[in-house]
């Protein structure tokens, strides 16, 4: 019995701390848009490479004089 005169005192900080933490992260914005991480997924971040044709666009070679 004697333990419960550590861990009450214990168990009531840990409880603080975290209600500590958790005004904090609302305070600092942590929970203020949740919905955008999970629609960051389906959006195209990429974008698609278009394939050039030679002969459209000139080759850094062939404007090279040469001998």
């Amino acid at each position: 019995m004697e333990y419960l005169h550590i861990m009450v005192p214990v168990a009531i900080i840990i409880v603080a701390a975290l209600i500590g933490l958790l005004f904090w992260s609302v305070r600092t914005g942590q929970f203020d848009d949740l919905e955008r991480q999970g629609f960051n997924i389906l959006l195209d971040d990429e974008t698609p490479e278009t394939k050039n044709d030679d002969k459209e666009t000139p080759n850094k070679h062939s404007s090279a004089k040469s001998p």
